[in-house]
């Protein structure tokens, strides 16, 4: 690896000079004089200098330790990817999954089971996310997954699962998702779930509750969805749940006026809005036509959810890169008779055995999604923003090598370098062989753009798009391309920008899968209590966008000008943005400063005054910023929290964009966040980050980027120092 000398400020003849603590101590001891004034100034002055100098020496050791160790996490083919951690309901799933397909084995299952019971709380209840309070329905499917591992109902912890779910209304209350796994196995009624018919894939794209007004993940999940709600499949249970009945709750499924009623009075929750009264009328409408379908229309109706559903499986078997359509594409294709050995559902089980982690203390875990292509864009912006120059970051020349350079005048062919590898690699990721389902809208528009996985070419987002472009037209601008490369770089600037202006929302914004996907009449069907159905505009996605396209030349676009405008209008009352994408205005409000500042927008605009005071308003005693995801749901948390590696970058990050550290406020806190990240540094150059800094869907999902702890930091000290050289970069 190679000795990274990064943003070399030292003195011209390469020396340091320590401060001489013995030049002040022979000062005489009464007032100064004006010509010991001018010594003890000018002395004083070359203290803090030197101080200054050691300080940012021992940062550039900081940068220098981490991005060696980025390095070393590179792939031979220029791609970095790090573990993605969600909750264990993903892994209580895929044991659910494997029971039902008849495939589960004992070594998946035990090594399984260890994974999930390392996260159960004391109290006997599962978070979905690491620090966070246990929550129902990832209890419910943690403890059948034990369930199914053979964890005995009678065993303590077992109990103290069974009594805190039971205290909490039991299956009955849990969310809808968790009584279609519950229903696959005769331990909740097919009667008593919402009904989701085929026959919604109809619906023409402009009709309202089309399969397009929801966003790309609850459209993926609700299409075979459709062919299970039709077909009501039922395996053998492998145990009983008696132990999981509440007190107060039908102790059958469906006991009594509709169980699910009777769990929403048990909870407070039976006041239903008029919108939401209606769509229950329909449902129970719908739950008639069940019973007695046009069956014509029923088959074809189920032919054309097939065929959606096989036209999105992606060259590495999975379906839309992320574990919900993938299990229950499977699901569905499996009772529509396909074998376990059609390519198809072979490939499909593949690729769930590809999203999975094998854990040195044996435990295995499943990663909802994998992050490849945002992980290397940000790898390569970290890297660039440290400082890296040309020849640095090219891998060392090989023995051989070395002694033919000393034999010969004659230079060995040159090595691509870290950053080369990546852009190549990054180049070739780009989707524009076919569009996805976002020409069902815009179907004149080239193909273009970035996906977050290694394979999704249904579903490119705008967000690693612009994530992407800008990591490439960096490497463009620092010259750190070869001739092929660079022209390639320039002709994919021109497509993706393209393509990123037709995805650009009436309103200004961007979402980041579709345009204008903001529909409010979705979250009131009885299927809509997990989280985010839809892809509205976001602060942190628009100010992507709008960053690369600033930096890109099309400043003045009118089009870029609505997206400034946007994020104007979208500023909270405190001077914060929300942060759809990550934990949470701080990571909003770091996204937005930086792409305000590209817009051309000055330090002293009131936007930029009042987010850099919220963020120094935020900044904890110990010097970093965290935030805690309770901030989705209670503003109390807002920007406040413990101190994470991830969050106090991305506050740096927003912090520099407004004032380039001249006043004593705006230096002070970068000093003390640098100086939070230099103490907290590991000895292998990275960070610890329990925490969740990432959201999947806020206030339901959340996910740990373990590449976050590294690449933030990387990112945020590196734009520090050479601020620090150079202020008017």
């Amino acid at each position: 690896m190679p000795d990274l000398e990064l943003c070399d400020v030292d003195l011209a003849d390469g020396t340091q000079h320590a401060p001489d603590s013995g030049r002040t101590a022979t000062l005489p001891q009464q007032a100064p004089t004006d010509a010991t004034t001018t010594t003890a100034t000018t002395t004083a002055t070359a203290t803090t200098t030197s101080a200054a100098d050691e300080s940012d020496a021992g940062l550039r050791e900081t940068v220098r330790r981490a991005a060696e160790h980025l390095l070393c996490l590179q792939d031979s083919h220029g791609w970095w990817k790090f573990d993605l951690e969600t909750n264990p309901t993903m892994d209580a799933e895929d044991l659910l999954l494997r029971e039902f397909l008849g495939i589960r084995t004992a070594e998946q299952t035990e090594a399984t089971a260890k994974h999930i019971r390392s996260r159960r709380l004391d109290d006997g209840s599962w978070p979905t996310f690491f620090g966070g309070p246990g929550e129902l329905s990832t209890t419910v499917e943690c403890y059948i997954a034990l369930r199914l591992a053979g964890d005995s109902p009678d065993d303590a912890q077992m109990r103290r699962s069974a009594a805190w779910i039971r205290e909490r209304g039991g299956i009955p209350a849990t969310r809808v998702f968790t009584r279609i796994w519950l229903a696959l196995f005769g331990w909740w009624r097919w009667e008593e779930l919402p009904v989701l018919p085929p026959e919604i894939m109809f619906l023409p794209p402009r009709a309202p509750l089309n399969i397009y007004s929801f966003a790309s993940w609850a459209r993926q999940t609700i299409v075979p969805l459709t062919v299970v709600s039709a077909m009501r499949p039922q395996r053998s249970a492998p145990c009983d749940l008696d132990e999981l009945r509440a007190d107060g709750v039908p102790a059958v499924p469906g006991a009594g006026p509709r169980g699910l009623r009777g769990a929403l009075r048990l909870l407070g929750g039976d006041r239903p809005s008029a919108a939401k009264s209606f769509f229950r009328w329909l449902d129970a409408a719908l739950h008639r036509y069940h019973r007695h379908p046009i069956g014509p229309l029923r088959r074809h109706a189920l032919r054309t959810a097939e065929r959606w559903i096989i036209a999105r499986q992606e060259a590495d078997g999975c379906f839309g890169g992320i574990q919900p359509p993938a299990v229950y594409s499977i699901i569905a294709l499996r009772l529509l008779g396909y074998d376990l050995d059609h390519p198809v559902l072979a490939a499909a089980l593949r690729s769930l055995d590809a999203y999975t982690l094998h854990r040195d203390d044996g435990s295995r875990m499943v990663e909802a999604c994998q992050s490849p292509i945002w992980d290397t864009a940000l790898a390569v912006l970290a890297l660039a923003d440290a400082g890296l120059d040309a020849e640095l970051d090219a891998p060392s020349p090989l023995p051989t090598q070395r002694r033919a350079a000393d034999a010969a005048p004659a230079q060995p062919a040159p090595v691509p370098t870290a950053l080369g590898l990546a852009a190549d690699w990054l180049l070739g990721q780009e989707v524009t062989h076919r569009g996805g389902d976002w020409a069902v809208i815009h179907p004149t528009v080239a193909p273009s753009g970035w996906a977050f996985e290694f394979e999704n070419d249904t579903y490119p987002d705008t967000d690693d798009t612009a994530e992407v472009v800008l990591a490439l037209h960096r490497l463009h601008r620092l010259k750190r391309l070869s001739p092929a490369a660079d022209e390639a770089v320039k002709a994919a600037v021109e497509r993706s920008t393209t393509w990123l202006f037709a995805l650009q929302s009436r309103d200004g914004g961007w979402g980041a899968y579709d345009s204008d996907n903001a529909s409010t009449l979705v979250y009131q069907i009885p299927f809509a209590d997990f989280g985010a159905l839809t892809d509205p505009s976001s602060a942190d996605v628009t100010a992507h966008v709008v960053e690369l396209l600033c930096e890109s030349g099309r400043i003045r676009d009118p089009r870029t000008l609505r997206g400034v405008d946007w994020l104007l209008r979208n500023q909270e009352t405190d001077g914060s943005w929300y942060g759809r994408w990550g934990v949470n205005y701080v990571y909003g409000t770091g996204s937005v400063l930086p792409a305000l500042q590209a817009a051309g927008l000055p330090p002293t605009h009131p936007a930029m005054r009042a987010g850099a005071r919220w963020l120094l308003s935020r900044q904890n005693p110990d010097g970093g910023w965290g935030e805690d995801i309770r901030s989705y749901s209670d503003p109390a948390w807002s920007g406040r929290g413990t101190s994470t590696p991830s969050q106090t970058a991305w506050a740096m990050l927003g912090l520099l964009a407004t004032d380039h550290a001249d006043t004593d406020a705006h230096a002070d806190a970068l000093a003390g966040a640098a100086r939070w990240l230099a103490e907290r540094q590991r000895p292998d150059g990275s960070w610890d980050e329990e925490l969740f800094t990432g959201t999947g869907f806020p206030g339901f999902f959340y996910l740990n980027y373990h590449g976050y702890r590294l690449l933030w930091p990387v990112m945020a000290l590196g734009r520090y120092l050479r601020t620090r050289q150079d202020p008017s970069s």
